[in-house]
């Protein structure tokens, strides 16, 4: 692997880590950015929810500028829409302006990352696309680990608009890089963007955070979020129906066909969105029940991250041993259980049973999360891998985003039933606990030898 290549795929890793510290940082600061704004601390999950469904809605397009414009000024472009908007995020001075800058932020990571990686993937010889490959992936695996922890000190100690200002050294590093390394690719013909299918993702997934947003506000304004609701549901099956009928769909929806590839858009999205609420949730239950500091909250939730990282090697023996189903079925169920462990905290709980809780939190969603990426793609033929593979990163940010504001809609929900934070806490996280039956249903009626190719197990 040359220099030049070297730099390109560790760039654009600097651009994935860009990315996903700006999706798990904010979490333990929540409180504090609250207090600043004036607002409830859940209320502020409307700015993960937005950055991630931001991702979900301009990921499918992001190949297409890449086409029409070159990956070099998209890729440059998306740096500087992303640097901006992090500093638009620390100088906001309410929610709708750190909203609306969180939303320029996901549409520089949705047009950044992906463009990026398609980059690396193109022009690396494939002799060295492991370790091109392995050069993308520490981010997912360090990014999580330094979030939480970053998030909690910098607002205990400092100021919650740091956690976005950190962005900008980096993005300013990244700018003369990318003019440098990035190949100026694009396609002599560029196909033909679904614009209607674009509009109509967009409108729909709006209207469900809005209406969503709506219902979990303190005193909820039912007629409006009923009416955004009500649009959104109807326009995604408007979606739905018109996607699987245009020629040049935004996404391919007939690739839900393919079982397998199904139970992870599917079941798979619902345990997404569960394991996701978990990280958003724990430093507001640290805080605001246990009176815990940001900083604190942060530390202790390195834990799950740790557990995260700490069982990826055994990973791919367990799926080899035991097969994909057992395993997607096992942490599912494993992971229902850990939510009814952290339905039981209290402020009482030593710090020696909380974390181990954490980490078998993190370890089974780890494994689930590997389950079912690697079973996603086990059965699509290798003609469909790029439509694949975009309609299932477009689901896993939605399911992402969608886990984070169900998450914090349970907490309201649960402050219907009392008025002190720990038992809307538990309510979440033992409803969040119920909604795994679905993908556990889901894994059960998985065939046994599923996966078995592309997890070298015997077919037998």
């Amino acid at each position: 692997m040359d220099r030049k290549a070297r730099g390109l795929a560790l760039l654009i890793a600097g651009a994935f880590f860009m990315e996903i510290l700006d999706a798990t940082v904010i979490a333990p600061a929540a409180p504090h950015i609250a207090e600043d704004l004036g607002v409830p601390p859940v209320t502020v999950n409307v700015a993960i929810t937005a950055y991630l469904l931001t991702l979900a809605v301009f990921i499918p397009i992001s190949g297409w500028l890449a086409e029409r414009f070159g990956a070099r000024r998209v890729f440059t472009a998306a740096l500087i829409i992303f640097t901006l908007a992090s500093v638009g995020c620390a100088l906001a001075v309410n929610l709708p302006m750190l909203v609306s800058t969180r939303v320029l932020q996901g549409i520089g990571g949705a047009l950044m990352v992906p463009v990026g990686r398609l980059v690396v993937i193109r022009t690396t010889a494939k002799s060295d696309l492991v370790r091109a490959i392995a050069y993308l992936t520490w981010p997912a695996l360090t990014a999580p680990l330094i979030a939480p922890a970053l998030g909690g000190i910098l607002s205990t100690y400092a100021s919650w608009r740091l956690i976005f200002l950190i962005n900008v050294p980096l993005g300013l590093l990244a700018l003369p890089l990318a003019r440098r390394l990035v190949p100026d690719m694009r396609a002599d013909t560029p196909r033909k963007l679904d614009w209607r299918g674009f509009l109509l993702v967009a409108t729909g997934t709006a209207a469900l955070v809005a209406g969503l947003e709506g219902v979990a506000e303190q005193r909820p304004h039912w007629p409006l979020a009923t009416a955004l609701l009500v649009v959104a549901a109807t326009t995604l099956i408007v979606t739905v129906r018109y996607l699987r009928r245009t020629e040049n769909p935004l996404v391919d929806l007939t690739i839900l066909r393919v079982h397998t590839y199904r139970v992870t858009a599917l079941g798979g999205s619902v345990f997404r969105a569960v394991i996701n609420a978990i990280p958003f949730l724990l430093p507001l239950l640290f805080q605001l029940a246990f009176g815990w500091t940001a900083a604190q909250a942060g530390l202790a939730v390195i834990a799950l991250f740790a557990g995260n990282i700490g069982i990826k090697p055994l990973t791919t023996p367990l799926m080899r041993r035991f097969g994909m189903r057992t395993v997607m079925f096992g942490a599912v169920l494993a992971s229902a259980a850990c939510l009814l462990a952290l339905a039981a905290l209290t402020d009482e709980t030593p710090l020696a049973v909380i974390l181990p809780v954490l980490a078998l939190s993190g370890v089974f969603r780890s494994i689930g999360f590997t389950t079912y990426n690697t079973v996603a793609f086990a059965d699509v033929p290798p003609a469909r891998l790029t439509s694949a593979n975009t309609l299932n990163s477009t689901i896993q940010e939605l399911g992402a985003g969608l886990g984070v504001a169900c998450g914090a809609l349970l907490v309201r929900l649960g402050a219907t039933f009392t008025d002190t934070a720990e038992p809307r806490f538990r309510f979440a996280f033992l409803a969040l606990a119920a909604l795994l039956v679905i993908p556990a249903i889901e894994a059960i009626r998985l065939p046994a030898t599923a996966g078995n190719v592309v997890a070298g197990r015997s077919q037998t």
